[in-house]
């Protein structure tokens, strides 16, 4: 019974790589030595594996940025405009892919969410006509040096069918069009990694989504046959799945002619009796038993009895035991959490822990280890006996919730004529809410948080950082301003802090995209709003100019899904406490004077299902709950929200059922086509469509943010547009970002121009 994972975090259990990229981007490491630090760090976590007693230890999982951007540069599929960074070395393109060219004014290719997470991948770009030049991909290497360490390396692709249904078609071109060539590439890459390894891991979780279109699928047995015969009998291939259940896929994943097929348990338990009903004699099929996507301990009573299904259908050498998906949406390493209190943390498992428990659940069935699995069923029975888990009038509150408090007063239409008060201009300028954390802020909150400066002190450091912020965004000239977070270290973190039910780590890191990690809060009781969050400080904000100062809340189905969440509890459940704590802060902002209030919600559509059924039922409970934060306001009150990096279009509909006054959304890295959608669909409320992406340190110009605000107006009525970024600005500096926003309060001035004139 083999044991195995699907991948571990590249990003250091102290965000080691984050910081070597950080420090080459600024010129302060050298290659070499980012090189050099990325190979300690694929030794390090190898030996995790190892000594975890895992039979494989994953290769190709480790990135400098994306592993989607690795392949996408390994295939040689570059858009043409990277064409003036021909002569510059391999590591200068492939980061000017992901992050744009200051210097030579290239856009960044387009980023998005991974399927149901909070990771955000770089997809890619797909030109039919274009040539490709292959260039050599790190997993080779790292599949040799592994190899020559003594480990037994299983090499980790992402499939052809999952890379090509996410790319992005160029122009008039058919990517799957391409799918022969990239066959020939997959077949070379699985020919030579069979050298070093007997087993490759190619994954396919499209298979657990709806939108493999018919013609690709038609070829997925042919293309199967292909890489296993590029193996040549010397590496089995096991085709991977996860984040759900494989649905109308199932077939066609059992008769792919793969040696192994691997199938998520955590997202998709019901699946197993089809699947072992599906799977031919010779497949053999890995167990996705251990939650990649949480940091709880898995239930050994509840895995065993799936082992056991399948060991008596298959047999213990046709069974393997794995992680769900890969672990690099896990912290590294709960033992270097030194703070958490003892009954949380004896339910915890990151990364390192769950791959000892793939060992130990194989042990428990195979040699009958009866002491691990009364540790195991102990911790979950003392779990439930901890009295802070639930709190009688939050559960009593939420189950009195009625239809009338998801509603609005007024329709839009009205509450608009009220909101008229605001006297905005056409086409009015704000932003998403942060403005730069600079090296000041961080600087003074780590001061604060060792004692080492007084509470009065570090308030006065944040006042006189806010006060800054308001004067800039008098002198570039925004309509609606924001008091720029400062006194927030993460859009979650701060909210959960002041949330009952939630426990914070002090080093679950998880990456997000490229050097960008996020620490997300731990859910593990009933959510309560402990006293009022924001009312200080947008006040204070406020009280410093006349013009709107909205108020700043993360929503709470962005709360949830960027928080790891108690599995006790229906996640519906949890997402309703957190919308009566957010509703209730809405309200006081409201009395306190403040009529813009943004409600972020950026992780909508990220949360959502890759089941369609699943996917219904989620946005009816998901929507209701941010109407439940939201619809407690007067119409005078100016509900905005925002959501970024997903795909929006398949599901604008329901994001208008969200009733908010004004949303603003993503759409610069793809030029405005996000907003196609709109041609289709007649959206009642105003929309902010991002005009320059805040990923890049690239400035836009006027003209291009012009340009942008011209095609956005060819599908929102210029009484409906408004002109933002893409998302908050906490991770640029402040000199790109005023002159960012500098030409994008310009750009809005010459459209209205236009208009006026038109």
């Amino acid at each position: 019974m083999k044991t195995h994972i699907l991948g571990f975090p590249s990003i250091g259990k102290f965000r080691e790589l984050k910081q070597a990229l950080e420090s080459f981007w600024k010129g302060e490491l050298s290659e070499e030595a980012l090189f050099e630090k990325s190979v300690e760090l694929k030794k390090r976590h190898w030996s995790v594996q190892k000594n975890a007693g895992l039979d494989y230890v994953v290769t190709g999982d480790f990135s400098l940025y994306d592993r989607a951007l690795d392949l996408t540069f390994a295939i040689g599929a570059i858009a043409p405009r990277f064409a003036p960074l021909a002569n510059a070395n391999a590591l200068e393109r492939y980061f000017a892919m992901a992050r744009g060219d200051a210097k030579r004014n290239i856009a960044a290719m387009e980023m998005t969410k991974w399927f149901d997470t909070n990771y955000h991948y770089i997809a890619p770009e797909i030109n039919a006509s274009a040539q490709w030049t292959p260039n050599a991909h790190p997993i080779v290497e790292d599949t040799r040096l592994a190899k020559s360490l003594g480990f037994n390396p299983k090499p980790a692709l992402i499939g052809p069918f999952t890379y090509l249904t996410l790319a992005r078609s160029i122009g008039e071109a058919d990517k799957y069009s391409t799918l022969d060539r990239l066959v020939e590439f997959y077949a070379a890459l699985i020919k030579t990694l069979s050298d070093s390894s007997d087993l490759v891991q190619i994954e396919e979780p499209i298979l657990c989504a709806e939108t493999l279109p018919s013609r690709a699928a038609k070829r997925f047995g042919e293309v199967y046959a292909t890489l296993k015969a590029a193996a040549g009998g010397k590496a089995k291939l096991a085709l991977t799945t996860y984040f759900g259940s494989l649905g109308d896929h199932l077939e066609r994943a059992a008769q792919s002619g793969c040696d192994y097929l691997h199938i998520d348990l955590a997202r998709g338990e019901a699946q197993l009796d089809d699947v072992l009903r599906s799977l031919p004699n010779e497949t053999a099929l890995s167990l996705g038993l251990v939650n990649g996507r949480n940091i709880w301990k898995t239930d050994y009573s509840k895995a065993l009895k799936l082992i056991e299904k399948a060991v008596s259908k298959l047999g213990e050498d046709r069974v393997a035991i794995a992680s769900s998906c890969s672990l690099a949406h896990c912290p590294v390493d709960l033992d270097e959490e030194r703070a958490l209190p003892k009954s949380i943390k004896d339910r915890m498992a990151f990364a390192a822990q769950k791959c000892a428990e793939i060992t130990e659940l194989r042990d428990i069935f195979v040699r009958g280890d009866k002491a691990a699995l009364a540790a195991n069923q102990a911790a979950f029975e003392n779990a439930a006996k901890e009295a802070d888990i639930y709190n009688a009038a939050v559960r009593d509150r939420a189950a009195k919730v009625t239809p009338d408090m998801l509603n609005r007063r007024s329709p839009y239409e009205k509450r608009r004529e009220a909101q008229s008060v605001l006297n905005l201009p056409l086409l009015p300028t704000t932003t998403i809410g942060s403005f730069p954390q600079t090296a000041a802020i961080r600087k003074v909150r780590l001061a604060y948080k060792k004692g080492e400066v007084s509470e009065a002190e570090y308030i006065a450091a944040i006042k006189r950082e806010t006060q800054d912020c308001v004067e800039k965004q008098e002198r570039l000239g925004l309509d609606v301003f924001a008091h720029g977070e400062s006194e927030r270290n993460d859009m979650v973190e701060y909210f959960g802090q002041q949330l009952g039910g939630f426990c914070f780590t002090q080093n679950g890191w998880v990456q997000s995209y490229g050097s960008r990690c996020v620490k997300p809060p731990v859910i593990y009781g009933d959510v309560y709003r402990k006293a009022p969050m924001t009312i200080d400080w947008i006040t204070y904000a406020q009280s410093l100019t006349k013009k709107p100062m909205k108020g700043m809340l993360t929503g709470p189905i962005t709360i949830l899904c960027w928080s790891f969440v108690r599995e006790d509890l229906e996640r519906s459940e949890v997402c309703k406490q957190i919308a009566l704590a957010i509703r209730d802060e809405v309200l006081d902002l409201e009395k306190a004077g403040v009529r813009v209030i943004q409600i972020d919600e950026a992780a909508l559509r990220e949360g959502m299902p890759l089941n369609a059924n699943d996917a219904q039922q989620y946005l009816r409970w998901a929507i209701d709950s941010f109407r439940l934060a939201a619809s407690g306001v007067e119409d005078k009150t100016q509900i905005h929200t925002h959501m970024c990096y997903s795909e929006f279009n398949s599901i604008l509909e329901w994001i208008a059922k969200m009733d908010a006054d004004v949303i603003s959304i993503e759409s610069s890295r793809s030029g405005m086509a996000l907003l196609s959608a709109f041609a289709d669909f007649n959206y009642p409320s105003e929309v902010g469509p991002g005009v320059y992406d805040i990923h890049s340190p690239r400035v836009p110009s006027i003209e291009e943010i012009a340009e942008l605000l011209r095609k956005a107006l060819l599908h929102i009525p210029k009484e409906r547009l408004w002109v933002n970024p893409d998302c908050g600005l906490k991770t640029r500096g402040w000199e790109e970002a005023y002159n960012s926003l500098e030409n994008m309060v310009a750009a809005a001035k010459i459209v209205r121009a236009e208009l006026s004139r038109a």
